[in-house]
């Protein structure tokens, strides 16, 4: 950073005693400041769910000055002569006398203040002089005006030839170097914020963060032949289209590889089919006043389902790339019919409704996977394929036909490929976390009927079992099931995408 804005070692304290390190515990992965100068870690605590940044090393890292108002139980936080008030009894700060929001209120641990870590950039960048940008998602801090692109990775086919398409958003020039071994792209960029898939597929064992902070390295097998990349850009978004052949002499693999896609059309309009696995729709269960089961130590099911549901989503996001919609992001209320209806709009390709689970005996626990039980109609529907079609007109010419579904019968033609999914949610749930007698069943949920695609419920535990309802509050429970159902959508991610190759 320039100027005045330069890190130095100086801390302003909020006071002179030692300072007590917060009771919390670190997150998963660090948040890594990002200037123009210098990368670091910056230490965070996760509390009570809220991930906390102490105002003394806010202080430190920004050369602001914090003072405390022992009167009103709040800070003041005060840069070249602009000012933040924060109170620790309300969730919000005025800054410059704007009121602004924040996850939570200011919280007071020992002698250390912890605020949101939210409060860079709804407090704090307002008043200073250089660009703030939080990016919890890829747990990066990024201070001035820096180049930051964020780059996805996908595998289109598993070959051979593997194909694969990097996008890099917004669009910055890239540079392409190839050898025998790996494909190098060097993005004009101060730094990029990844979100690539966690294992490689066919012919390219991993798409990975490069050795520079501006750098995508591709490599690849050693049965794999010289790789072929190129880029184009288009709606503010380079797309580096990579072909992976397989290497001379190499077995030929390709009786069991998906066909080619198509080439588009050297002229007019060519539309590329929709690949099988774009978007995940996550629900978390119940919601404002519906609480769902309530446990012992305070443990309630609508608060689980949503913590699950965002760790999860973090996970999806920043190892596979894929868009992920909580149906619910907050504590509110959402009907049944509202959820599925989230998940048709968003034309998801999965969707997974999380829930914790009740029983009149306490000694009753272990998590279960559910998936849909068609009753008479639904099976009519299925076998007979039924649908009634409509024939609408298209832009450019011509007419094309589409098929509507009733509500009650979109799930018909998705419960096999559901029960597919509960299976493999089971299998990786085993793995992690103690599972009932009846890990898997069949039963007719309407939050599941309306879902026009493969879906499943996620009983996660018990919460009248003390045991579990205590467990289900701990970091290590709620990163297990999320790690486990993470698992079982990359394994059916692949599952749909071999049967769409078919």
């Amino acid at each position: 950073m320039r100027g005045t804005a330069a890190f130095t070692i100086a801390i302003l304290v909020l006071a002179p005693a030692l300072l007590v390190q917060a009771q919390g515990t670190p997150p998963a992965s660090p948040l890594t400041l990002i200037t123009r100068d210098a990368r670091r870690p910056v230490p965070t605590t996760l509390l009570s769910g809220q991930e906390l940044i102490a105002l003394d090393d806010v202080a430190a890292l920004f050369q602001v000055s914090v003072m405390e108002d022992s009167l009103t139980g709040g800070v003041t936080v005060s840069y070249r002569g602009r000012t933040i008030v924060a109170s620790a009894d309300q969730p919000m700060a005025s800054v410059n006398g704007r009121v602004v929001s924040l996850p939570s209120p200011i919280v007071r641990s020992g002698r250390r203040w912890l605020v949101p870590v939210e409060f860079l950039s709804r407090a704090l960048a307002p008043i200073y002089d250089q660009r703030i940008d939080l990016r919890r998602a890829s747990r990066m801090l990024i201070v001035g005006d820096l180049t930051v692109p964020r780059v996805t990775a996908r595998f289109d086919t598993v070959g051979p030839p593997t194909r694969a398409t990097i996008d890099i958003s917004p669009a910055a020039p890239v540079t392409i170097t190839t050898d025998q071994s790996r494909i190098i792209l060097r993005v004009e960029a101060d730094a990029l914020d990844f979100a690539l898939p966690g294992a490689g597929n066919g012919l390219i064992e991993q798409i990975r963060a490069g050795d520079q902070p501006n750098t995508v390295t591709v490599l690849l097998a050693g049965t794999a032949g010289t790789g072929r990349a190129a880029a184009t850009t288009a709606d503010n978004v380079t797309r580096v289209a990579i072909d992976v052949p397989a290497a001379a002499g190499a077995p030929d693999d390709t009786a069991a590889a998906p066909p080619p896609a198509p080439a588009p059309a050297a002229e007019g309009l060519a539309l590329t089919p929709r690949r099988a696995f774009q978007t995940v729709v996550i629900d978390p269960g119940h919601g404002g006043d519906d609480a769902g089961v309530r446990g012992e130590a305070g443990a309630e099911e609508k608060q689980l389902t949503l913590d699950v549901a965002r760790r999860l989503r973090q996970r999806i996001e920043t190892r596979l790339g894929l868009r992920v919609i909580l149906t619910r992001d907050e504590d509110r209320a959402s009907a049944l019919d509202e959820r599925a209806a989230t998940a048709n709009n968003s034309k998801a390709d999965l969707f997974i409704s999380l829930h914790a689970n009740g029983a009149l005996a306490a000694g009753v626990a272990g998590a279960e996977v559910f998936h849909l039980r068609l009753d008479s109609a639904g099976e009519d529907a299925r076998s007979e394929a039924a649908a009634e079609a409509l024939t609408l007109p298209v832009l450019g010419g011509g007419r094309r036909t589409i098929e509507v579904v009733r509500w009650d019968l979109a799930q018909a033609a998705h419960v096999d490929a559901s029960a597919v999914l509960a299976g493999l949610l089971e299998e990786e749930l085993r793995r992690r976390v103690p599972m009932s007698p009846r890990p898997v069943q069949q039963a007719s949920m309407r939050v599941l009927t309306g879902a026009a695609m493969p879906a499943a419920l996620v009983e996660m535990a018990y919460l009248t079992n003390p045991a579990q309802a205590a467990q289900v509050q701990k970091d290590d429970f709620k990163n297990a099931v999320a790690e486990a159902l993470y698992d079982a959508i990359v394994r059916f991610r692949s599952y749909a995408e071999e049967r769409q190759a078919r």
